[in-house]
Order: structure tokens, then C-alpha cells, then sequence
């Protein structure tokens, strides 16, 4: 095989053999094949796209290039979920404990956060104590006594995705959906579980803007899921606004907790019980409907909370910041972001409010940044709310008081105004399953 005859092929619009897709991973992955060649095929793939077999064909390659884990100890019980990035978007911290007290067996790996989106093992870390590293004898123990474990991403999980991601960032070559779907799913089906629940975001604070395009990435990652035996099941979710009001690792840890004590923002409740409804329904074998009411009792019946105290227990983080918030304390300097005059909130462009709690400290301006827990922005108001003049739209927080600034002034030209009443958006487009 030469990669030059592959490129060639892939450029006129030919279809890859599954054979020519593993050799060129496999020697990708190896070293074997420069990174100059492989961006070529990539923007050919751009360009050209891919059939589903290819897609199903360069996921495989990607999932079997490095280690994958075992849960068939779970059968049909072990579940995992996924975002494809937002602002705001603290739903694992809610998802999983409920899911577990029902009975399904999460044995998840997250991300962290780079750039406008936060991550989870980012926002996990806020625990004093809390592990996000386990060995892999203790991940699946956990999983077995609790229910629930969610560490960081394996180095030796789908490695091909590590080195493609990182070529495709630098050659405008992310925005493909053969090779966001395969990235995801590599990953996904690397990490063994046997049913995934994707959730999609689509809008200005999401990778997909475009709901056409999520909806023709989910229902590719479906496809995909499906043709490796998984149940898989997809819901694009709305993402033009942060969800919830929190956006900042501990702020969310904290805003997480006050919906499973069955307070918090109804946007954020709405999401996570959706998510989760779907994630039992795929592996405690129940229906829609039994699903929704079994997730909804966890959740209001406190079993939801006691799982969250368990988990984080089990993986070291001191369990007094879940019986006390205020544990987790206030960055030293605040500012106010006030309403310019009386309206109404028409849009909010949520890429630019993540951007502003990333300057303030809370996301990575590269990959060596340090994350600092307590910054962050509380969005006071949202799309759709009626504000007067002066009126506190937002608050910031940090720990570098040089930065509140820049934030405020991308938090003001996030948001435009109306005279008009406005229409709040679904917060659910669509399931796919």
C-alpha cells in the first residue's frame, strides 16, 4: 500500500477498501506515515466525504489502534453518554448518579475542557481529594460496588483519534462529519460499553451550529454505533444558550448539586432527565415511559443526591463540599455585567460567554493552562427575560482581577436586545434512536 495511491483515490471521490482504511491507520498510528500525507487525506475526506461503510470501516481501524476495556462482566447493564461540547454543560455530573440508582452501570471516561467548553474531569477535580485516574482493576470494581465511575481519558484509548484530532485542528480539517463521527465513536466504542447515549448540541455555543448538520452527525453516529452492536441512541439538544446559569468548574459542581437536592435551573433539569430516561431505557431494558418515571422518581426521591455523595466518596473527594457548597468559596474579585436599557433578551451567543469565563480562568487557553476552580460567570439573565435598565445580566468571577475587563465587555457583546416579546427556543429539536 502507498499512501500516495490512497491519497489519489480519496481525491477523484473513490471509495476506501476496509483493508487500505486499517493498513493506513495501523501505519499512521506507527509513525509510519507522515503527518503532511495524512493531512492531505484528510482534506480529501473533507472535501470528498465518506460512505457509511468507510465511516463504519475508519471507526473500527480507530477503535482497535490502541487498548479497549472489557465490561461484559456488566452485560447488557453497562452505559456510557457523550456531548459533543457546550457551555455550561454540567449534565454528567447529574446524569450518572441518577442512571446509577436506577440500575444502569456507568463506566465512563471524560474529557477535559480546551478553549470556550469546560470538561468534566476538569469540573470533578473541583472535590479536594477527587481521583480522576484509576487503574483499571479499580475502575471496573467501582463501577461493580457503586454503580458509577468516571475518570480521564486513557492515553492507550483509540491513540490513531489522539494523533488525527490534534493533525485535523491545525489543518481546518475538524468541522468533516465522517471524521467527527469516527472520532467520537472510535472513543466510544474503545471504552466497551454496550449502550451510548450521545447528546448533540447544536447552535452558537456548539461545534454544530446548524441543526441540518447535527442532525446528520447524530444519525451517522447511531449508524455507526449500531453496525458495531451497540445500542445507541442520539438527542440534539440546544445549545444558542448556556445551560443553566452557571458556567466554571466549581460554580457548576455547584449548580449540579442544587438540581439533584431537586432545586436548580429547569432548562438544566429538563436536559439531564431526558438523557438519562434514555440512557436506562437502552440498558435496564424498560420502556420509554417506565424509563422516564424511574429517573424522575431517583431524582425527586433523593436517590439521585445519595449516589452523587457515594461516587464522589469512592473516588476520593471529600464528601463535606456535597453536604456544604459553600466549601467550595468565591473567587476574590466579582463584577457585575448590567442590562445597557429596558428589553427583552433576544439571543445570547454562548461560544462568546464560554470565551469570557476561559479569559476570567475557567477554561484553557492551551493545553498547559491552569484551571482555576472558583472563576466563572453566573448568567443572571437569559434569552427570552425582560430586563430594565441596570439591571444585573450577569456576574463574573476570578481570581485575576486584570481579567474582569475583557469579560464583561465579551459578556456585553454576547447578548442583543428587543422591544418585542421573544420565543423561547426547544431545548430538546430531537431524538434520534
Amino acid at each position: 500500500m502507498r499512501m500516495y495511491d490512497l491519497i489519489e483515490k480519496k481525491k477523484h471521490g473513490e471509495a476506501l477498501t476496509a483493508e487500505e482504511i486499517r493498513e493506513m491507520i495501523a501505519a499512521y498510528t506507527a509513525g509510519d506515515i507522515p503527518d503532511y500525507q495524512m493531512s492531505a487525506m484528510t482534506m480529501a475526506i473533507y472535501f470528498q466525504g465518506m460512505t457509511d461503510r468507510e465511516i463504519f470501516d475508519l471507526t473500527d481501524a480507530m477503535a482497535h489502534s490502541g487498548d479497549t476495556v472489557d465490561l461484559s462482566a456488566f452485560g447488557d447493564r453497562s452505559v456510557d453518554k457523550h456531548s459533543t461540547g457546550g457551555v455550561g454543560d454540567k449534565t454528567t455530573l447529574i446524569v450518572t448518579p441518577i442512571v446509577a440508582a436506577c440500575g444502569g452501570m456507568v463506566a465512563k471516561m471524560s474529557g477535559r475542557g480546551l478553549g470556550h467548553t469546560g470538561g468534566t474531569v476538569d469540573k470533578l477535580e473541583s472535590f479536594p481529594g477527587f481521583r480522576t485516574s484509576l487503574e483499571p482493576a479499580e475502575f471496573t470494581a467501582q463501577v461493580t460496588r457503586c454503580g458509577l465511575a468516571v475518570i480521564g481519558q486513557s492515553a492507550d484509548l483509540a491513540p490513531a483519534d489522539k494523533k488525527l484530532y490534534a493533525l485535523r485542528d491545525v489543518t481546518a480539517t475538524v468541522d468533516s462529519i465522517p471524521l467527527i463521527a469516527s472520532s467520537i465513536m472510535s472513543k466510544k466504542l474503545a471504552a466497551g460499553t454496550k449502550s451510548i447515549v450521545l447528546d448533540v448540541k447544536c447552535g452558537s455555543g456548539a461545534f454544530m451550529h446548524g441543526l441540518d448538520n447535527a442532525v446528520a452527525l447524530a444519525e451517522t453516529m447511531v449508524r455507526i454505533g449500531k453496525a458495531h452492536g451497540r445500542n445507541t441512541a442520539a438527542v440534539i439538544s440546544n445549545m444558542d444558550r448556556p445551560l443553566g446559569h452557571a458556567i466554571g468548574n466549581a460554580m457548576e459542581v455547584c449548580e449540579a448539586m442544587e438540581v439533584l437536592r431537586g432545586e436548580g435551573p429547569d432548562d438544566l433539569r429538563e436536559i439531564c432527565l431526558t438523557l438519562a430516561s434514555k440512557m436506562v431505557e437502552l440498558s435496564c431494558g424498560l420502556s420509554a415511559d417506565e424509563a422516564a418515571k424511574a429517573t424522575a422518581e431517583a431524582l425527586n426521591g433523593g436517590k439521585a443526591l445519595a449516589k452523587f455523595r457515594e461516587w464522589i466518596g469512592e473516588q476520593g473527594g471529600d464528601t463535606a463540599y456535597v453536604d456544604d457548597p459553600s466549601l467550595f468559596g468565591v473567587a476574590a474579585y466579582t463584577a457585575e455585567v448590567k442590562a445597557p436599557a429596558a428589553g427583552v433578551i433576544l439571543s445570547c451567543n454562548a461560544e462568546q460567554i464560554g470565551t469570557a469565563a476561559m479569559v476570567l480562568g475557567a477554561g484553557r487557553q492551551t493545553k498547559d493552562s491552569v484551571i482555576d476552580p472558583r472563576a466563572g460567570i453566573t448568567l443572571v439573565k437569559k434569552p427570552a427575560d425582560t430586563v430594565k435598565a441596570g439591571d444585573v445580566i450577569a456576574r463574573l468571577y476570578t481570581e485575576k482581577a486584570e481579567t474582569l475587563e475583557a469579560a464583561a465587555k465579551l459578556v456585553q457583546e454576547a447578548l442583543t436586545f428587543t422591544d418585542r416579546p421573544v420565543e423561547q427556543q426547544p431545548l430538546v429539536y430531537r431524538v434520534i434512536s
